[in-house]
């Protein structure tokens, strides 16, 4: 009981604090509806129809969508940093809670923040021309809390082995930047030179954003826009399951790492 409440606790207080900073739930809204609307908007003509008819901002939203999540849950591990720097982490380690639990509420707290502001994008889309009826949007909450949680996890890790919210914030961009752009969030993933396709596959957000648009586009059960491995396209439920290995890994070694904080 002490594990689940420890979980609660650090989940709710990252909640709470979220809701309090009106400044970062603004701010953070801003930069993916300035592509949205800025970048898709100028390229939209140029781009023309791709696969299946879909003009460049229908296929840019789902991208938006999944952006908005691993942005905001990786920066959600700043929380980590912070609370180290102003002790309050300190507090939390000698509490008689296990520490597991403390990696564990976290990440659920970042994914919980990305998921609402992975909404808020939702509610867009009549605005862009995208029909998103009630059985598409429960299809995608859990793929959007799927990869807010793996890329929470994984930025709960580094949060651990970071001592400075300086030295947090400039690691960030050199890893969220290459992910985003390395997802598929603006271009297609056919035609692309060998060694940029062998760092698509390799990023773990591929396999979180191409089943977001897969189910926003309606073609999760086609071949448009899939991840194709050794000839092989994958099915939406084959990208679930190497996301979420990719999230139990780095969760685990995120509470390992926690263990190991002094």
């Amino acid at each position: 009981m002490s594990f689940l409440r420890g979980i609660y606790i650090i989940w709710y207080r990252d909640l709470l604090r979220f809701w309090h900073d009106k400044m970062r739930m603004g701010t953070m809204m801003m930069f993916p509806l300035l592509f949205l609307f800025i970048f898709g908007s100028g390229l939209s003509k140029s781009m023309g129809l791709l696969g299946g008819g879909v003009d460049f901002v229908q296929f840019m939203y789902p991208g938006i969508i999944g952006m908005t999540v691993l942005m905001s849950s990786f920066m959600g591990a700043t929380s980590v940093v912070w609370d180290r720097e102003f002790g309050f982490l300190k507090e939390v380690l000698v509490a008689p809670i296990n520490r597991a639990s403390v990696a564990i509420g976290k990440t659920l707290g970042s994914a919980t923040i990305a998921l609402i502001q992975g909404l808020i994008i939702l509610i867009l889309a009549p605005v862009i021309g995208v029909s998103l009826p009630g059985w598409t949007v429960i299809k995608l909450l859990p793929l959007m809390f799927l990869l807010a949680a793996c890329l929470g996890s994984l930025g709960v890790l580094l949060a651990t082995r970071i001592r400075s919210m300086e030295a947090f914030q400039t690691l960030m961009p050199i890893l969220t930047f290459p992910m985003i752009f390395l997802s598929g969030v603006f271009f297609p993933m056919e035609g692309l030179p060998v060694w940029m396709n062998v760092l698509v596959k390799l990023n773990p957000a591929t396999y979180g954003i191409t089943p977001i648009r897969q189910v926003v586009l309606g073609t999760s059960e086609g071949t448009y826009f899939g991840i194709t491995l050794f000839g092989h396209t994958l099915s939406l439920w084959q990208d679930v399951v190497i996301l979420a290995a990719f999230g139990v890994t780095m969760l685990i070694l995120a509470m390992w790492s926690f263990s190991k904080q002094e």
